[in-house]
């Protein structure tokens, strides 16, 4: 059984739909599409971290300050922000979408919605996408920032959700 293409919609620079291209086309050719992403917060303001599979085809063993993925067609970025909690951690929350942007960071350019959510302190993520997770107080942060490799996406949205005026880690 062959691997089912991931396909997403294209987007313009108003990101708009302009047609249905497979992910990997996208990224290939630099077409715009969306992605969403979360940042997760506990209830006494820690954020959560977490360390990429080494399995994962895209920043393998990366750490990452935000849960997301890939927008789905006909999804929404809340839509595809919950899909992508439930599947990486077993969570079934509705994020709340912050504020959108293209992203020129990573493997190609991106529209990427960027969410908040409050999260119980036990999350059990699927360790096919997780390999670590912690919670990191602000300090913290801001030290594994500088000194751990994190995704592209993770320093681009952590420092424009901190600029938005979310509680500060």
């Amino acid at each position: 059984m062959g691997v089912v293409e991931e396909l997403v919609e294209r987007v313009d620079g108003r990101d708009r739909v302009v047609g249905v291209v497979s992910r990997r086309r996208a990224v290939r050719e630099g077409w715009l599409h969306r992605v969403a992403v979360t940042v997760c917060r506990d209830d006494r303001g820690r954020i959560l971290v977490h360390r990429r599979s080494e399995r994962l085809s895209r920043f393998p063993g990366q750490f990452e300050v935000v849960v997301g993925g890939a927008v789905n067609v006909g999804e929404s970025y809340a839509q595809a922000a919950a899909r992508e909690l439930a599947e990486e951690l077993g969570l079934r929350v509705l994020p709340r979408l912050l504020f959108t942007f293209v992203n020129r960071s990573g493997l190609s350019p991106h529209w990427l919605g960027v969410h908040e959510a409050v999260l119980p302190d036990a999350v059990v993520p699927d360790p096919d996408e997780v390999a670590w997770h912690g919670w990191l107080t602000g300090p913290e942060l801001r030290s594994a920032l500088r000194e751990w490799p994190f995704t592209p996406d993770s320093h681009e949205a952590f420092s424009r959700y901190l600029a938005f005026g979310t509680p500060r880690a």
